[in-house]
């Protein structure tokens, strides 16, 4: 017998089994711990379930009905003293953000017209600043070169697409083994 079955019948209860099921399911039980600790989980919740007595009710007072309904609309109220808070927190953030967004809008606009007056005030300077942004393109166009011969290198017989094909065989069998339908213990 296998445990799902044991646990289905234990569910099912005892009583609309055959005697032959009933052996079975015995037998099982005196072999397999873990069905045997849900039967025993099953008369626990079972126990707790019934009354203590037979024939004695279980009552609730008024009283302590009126006191849950009072706990609970004291939580209600909190809870949207808590919304409100949480509301006007929020409110003041977005006329912050707002102002902020404001300043840097104005500023990065700004940005162009500041450059302009220096380039007419200033002329020195401009041109000295396009000398250093001269040397810094001589540079870029050196590190260019360089990357271009390494890159060069590198596709010399094939070996970045070799690299990249091997890298996505290996992706491949990565993502079916993942995928996969899991296996039942």
């Amino acid at each position: 017998m296998r445990c799902r079955d044991a646990k289905q019948w234990l569910i099912t209860h005892r009583e609309n089994l055959s005697q032959s099921e009933i052996a079975s399911l015995q037998e099982h039980l005196k072999q397999c711990p873990d069905c045997h600790a849900a039967e025993q989980r099953l008369h626990e919740i079972e126990e707790a379930l019934r009354p203590s007595a037979p024939g004695v009710r279980l009552s609730v007072s008024t009283e302590e009905i009126m006191q849950a309904v009072l706990q609970q609309s004291r939580i209600i109220q909190q809870l949207e003293q808590l919304r409100t808070q949480q509301q006007l927190r929020i409110a003041r953030l977005r006329t912050i953000a707002t102002l902020l967004a404001a300043i840097g809008f104005f500023t990065l606009g700004s940005l162009p017209l500041l450059v302009l007056a220096i380039a007419i005030i200033q002329t020195d300077l401009v041109v000295k600043a396009l000398s250093l942004l001269s040397s810094g393109i001589d540079i870029l166009f050196v590190i260019g070169q360089y990357l271009q011969f390494g890159l060069t290198l590198v596709t010399h017989n094939n070996w970045l697409l070799s690299f990249v094909a091997f890298s996505v065989v290996v992706m491949m069998g990565m993502w079916l083994r993942l995928m996969r339908p899991p296996q039942e213990v």
